[in-house]
């Protein structure tokens, strides 16, 4: 089978060893970052008090958050549930140690400026409970890492298997180190982000991986490094063009999609340029770091068995 010329000509891999050193060093830092600072866990890890209210008319969430400010309920988070109409607010532990008098003091701040106000709900969600999301969330991140590592592995070599599980990693503790240096809240809806960014970068390094086997098989050329030039070379539009789509429904969430979607999308879009960049140049080291070459995609040959007695 004859291998199409990539219409771009660009010399991945003469930068590969530099890019490689700086991947090894964002990985190492983002370790140290979530060792010392640790991630910012939100109400939904660390407990806390939830109070939900009603009003007839629209509820202004810059209005609320004022209010509540000025309260001395500065960390309150403040978001729409249902409607514009219904507003929920979750008030962390230290800022709530009798539930039920933090609510009666945010029903009583809300209702200082917005109109016929009514109290729907007042419960307090123990640290308890966000201690078993944390572990269960970990368990979940690293089930779906293993599960990937195992369909790669079948699907193309062990080689490639490691290739992408290095990726997979590379992205998803770079991730975490950005929420530790900066101090992002780090809620349910940022967990479904890294583990919508695990399924994403596999599926970049899956398509890169693809080129690179088929190259390998049949492309004339010996030396591994111009060959996975060559494969990088012919994913490159698709890459670019898959990254940009997203980006821009994710730039778009993060402009109108309110608070309760900030950090979901500010999680992908950090993991959408860190997992195109590593399906690209870390599964590509760890390859040629693993002395890829010709003979790990060759496809056997069956021996025919004489019929003759």
């Amino acid at each position: 089978m004859a291998i199409a010329t990539p219409e771009t000509n660009v010399n991945f891999m003469r930068v590969a060893k530099p890019l490689g050193i700086l991947s090894i060093v964002l990985v190492l830092a983002s370790i140290f970052l979530l060792a010392t600072k640790g991630l910012n866990f939100g109400l939904d890890f660390t407990g806390g008090t939830v109070v939900e209210v009603g009003a007839p008319e629209d509820i202004s969430l810059s209005v609320v958050r004022e209010a509540l400010s000025e309260g001395g309920y500065d960390a309150a988070v403040v978001q729409h549930f249902g409607s514009s109409r219904d507003v929920m607010v979750r008030i962390p532990p230290g800022e709530s140690d009798e539930p039920d008098q933090a609510g009666l003091e945010v029903f009583e701040l809300i209702g200082g400026v917005v109109p016929d106000l009514d109290l729907r709900r007042v419960e307090f969600v123990g640290p308890q409970v966000g201690d078993e999301l944390r572990d269960q969330s970990g368990l979940a991140m690293l089930m779906a890492m293993g599960l990937m590592l195992l369909y790669v592995w079948f699907r193309f070599t062990n080689k490639f298997g490691v290739a992408t599980v290095a990726a997979l990693l590379h992205d998803v503790i770079v991730v975490l180190g950005l929420f530790a240096l900066f101090q992002w809240s780090f809620d349910l809806t940022v967990l479904a982000a890294v583990l919508a960014l695990i399924g994403y970068s596999l599926n970049d390094s899956i398509v890169v991986a693809d080129h690179i086997r088929d190259d390998f098989r049949n492309s004339r050329m010996t030396d591994p490094t111009d060959i996975i030039n060559q494969a990088l070379n012919r994913t490159l539009s698709r890459t670019v063009i898959t990254s940009l789509t997203t980006l821009l429904v994710l730039v778009a969430l993060y402009l109108f999609g309110g608070e309760i979607m900030r950090g979901f999308s500010m999680a992908l879009m950090a993991g959408v340029v860190v997992g195109t960049y590593s399906s690209i140049y870390v599964a590509s080291n760890v390859l040629m770091l693993m002395n890829v070459h010709k003979e790990d995609f060759l496809v056997p040959q069956q021996e025919e068995l004489d019929e003759m007695p």
